[in-house]
Formats: structure tokens, C-alpha cells, sequence
């Protein structure tokens, strides 16, 4: 695909994973608090942040989860400021791998391409990770969005636009490689991005809207470009 100028990646999910599981992190954070855990996973999963109420840090965002997930299940949203303070305190933003391939591929995209980071979360969770994986340098430009960032989350199209500004690229000779398909195809199919779907299970279903690409492993990558 000769007429690709600039590569954007996703962060969490899709260059690295964590090492911490949402299990270990929930359990510990109910330890903490000291509370009655009344939700599980697939309470969290279930929530819809698109319907969240805007936040002004992660602290704030956290909170915002437990209260709609207490809305959702029928518990006590008191507990949610505590929760919120006990998940930034047992989340661990240096406990991150690369996911496989990642590095491999990120080093070939640098070769050639010019290259971008947009990524959600604020630059105090994000930027360590990039120093733990050793790529804090990998990026022409990094562009973290969403609570405390003063930049829209994705799928807002602001973050995707700062980032193509900022690279000096056109929508269309741009490609953005995301795990999560209402952030990372829906976002940047906005500003007219060609996108890269890369999640990191198998999915059974076609969402709409359908990416440029579909792929099952990060080294695929290579071969599209």
C-alpha cells in the first residue's frame, strides 16, 4: 500500500498488555476498601462509557465506573469515591509487556513511515509505560486523550486530528492500528483514517462500521503496509 505516509498506533491492548489481570486488580481493590464486592467483571464490562459524565482525572473517571456500575446492579454508590482511590493506588502503570509482535512491528513501521501514538489516558498512567516497555522515543507524536488530558477521548475525532496535524498527514495516506473497535475503528474512520482492527481475542461478529483491515496477529501488520 504505497500510498501510506504516517502509522498511528493504540496503546493499551494493542503495543502492550498488562501484567496485572482485571481479576488480581478488582480483588485487591475490594481489600483496600474494605467493601462487599457487589459487582464482577461482566458488570464492568457492561458499562457504557460513552454515557459517563465528562471527567477531569482518572481519579474522577474511575469514580464515574463504580456509580453507573452501582446504578446498573443496584448497590450503594457511596462506595465509589474509595473504590476510585483504591484502583490508582493497585493499578500498576509500569506492569505492562509487549503484546506479541508489537515491538517487531513497531520497529518496522519507524523504518519507513512517519509514526504516531493516540492513546487513551492521561500522561501520568501513559508515558510510564513507555519508559517500561523502552519506546518513549518511538513516536514522532504522542497524543494522550480523555479525563485530565484537555483533549476528547476517542472515539472523539479531536485526538486523531491533533495527531495527523501534528505529523503533517493527510486522513486518507493515514492508518490507525487499534484493539478496541468503537475506539480505534469508529474514531478514526471519523476523520477518514484507513484503520487497522487488531483485537485481541477472536470475534465472531462484522461491527459496523467494517475496518480498512481485519487482522487476527500484530505482524500482519507488515504485510498491509
Amino acid at each position: 500500500m504505497g500510498t501510506i505516509e504516517a502509522v498511528c498506533f493504540d496503546l493499551d491492548g494493542t503495543l502492550c498488555v498488562r501484567d496485572q489481570s482485571d481479576e488480581e486488580v478488582y480483588e485487591a481493590v475490594f481489600d483496600r476498601v474494605e467493601a462487599p464486592a457487589f459487582f464482577d467483571l461482566a458488570d464492568i464490562y457492561a458499562v457504557d462509557y460513552s454515557s459517563l459524565p465528562e471527567a477531569n482525572s482518572d481519579r474522577e473517571h474511575h469514580e464515574h465506573i463504580y456509580r453507573a456500575i452501582a446504578r446498573n446492579v443496584g448497590a450503594d454508590p457511596s462506595y465509589a469515591p474509595r473504590l476510585a482511590e483504591a484502583t490508582l493506588e493497585v493499578l500498576d502503570p509500569t506492569a505492562v509487556s509487549f503484546r506479541d509482535g508489537a515491538n517487531e512491528v513497531l520497529e518496522y513501521v519507524r523504518e519507513t513511515y512517519a509514526v504516531g501514538l493516540i492513546t487513551a489516558g492521561s500522561e501520568e498512567t501513559q508515558l510510564p509505560k513507555l519508559e517500561t516497555l523502552g519506546i518513549q522515543d518511538a513516536f514522532d507524536v504522542t497524543v494522550c486523550c480523555g479525563p485530565g488530558t484537555g483533549i476528547e477521548s476517542k472515539p472523539n475525532p479531536e485526538p486523531f486530528e491533533i495527531a495527523l496535524d501534528e505529523l503533517g498527514s493527510s486522513p486518507a495516506r493515514s492508518i490507525y492500528v487499534g484493539n478496541q473497535h468503537d475506539r480505534d475503528v469508529v474514531g478514526p474512520q471519523r476523520v477518514g483514517m484507513q484503520t487497522a482492527w487488531v483485537p485481541e481475542e477472536d470475534v465472531s461478529s462484522n461491527p459496523k462500521p467494517e475496518p480498512t483491515f481485519h487482522l487476527s496477529w500484530m505482524h500482519e501488520i507488515t504485510d498491509i503496509l
